[in-house]
């Protein structure tokens, strides 16, 4: 069986970091998918596909790949620079401005 080891990236839709510190390990499809002629759904008969499991660690996933026998490859997460302002927050309403603030 192949797998892989990741962290996930955060939601798009927020700005959040949540959930992105665990490591999942998932399993590769075996088979490719079809196409239910009747329903038109897509499925396939591969359970392992629909298995994801977390760990705290990078370490702990490979040690479980290693134990159970699963060839598993690690893709590093792509972290982002943090963006922190001297200021913070309250640096967009600061009365000491030097020039005018636009939009």
């Amino acid at each position: 069986m192949r797998a892989r080891i990741y962290q996930p990236a955060r939601n798009a839709m927020s700005s959040g970091l949540g959930k992105t510190k665990v490591w999942v390990l998932e399993y590769a499809a075996d088979e490719a998918r079809e196409v239910d002629p009747l329903m038109g759904w897509t499925g396939s008969s591969d359970t392992q596909s629909q298995v994801r499991l977390r760990f705290e660690t990078k370490d702990a996933a490979l040690e479980y790949a290693e134990e159970h026998g699963i060839e598993a490859t690690v893709q590093e997460p792509h972290k982002r620079k943090p963006n922190i302002r001297a200021g913070g927050y309250g640096e967009n309403f600061a009365t000491n401005r030097r020039g005018p603030w636009t939009h």
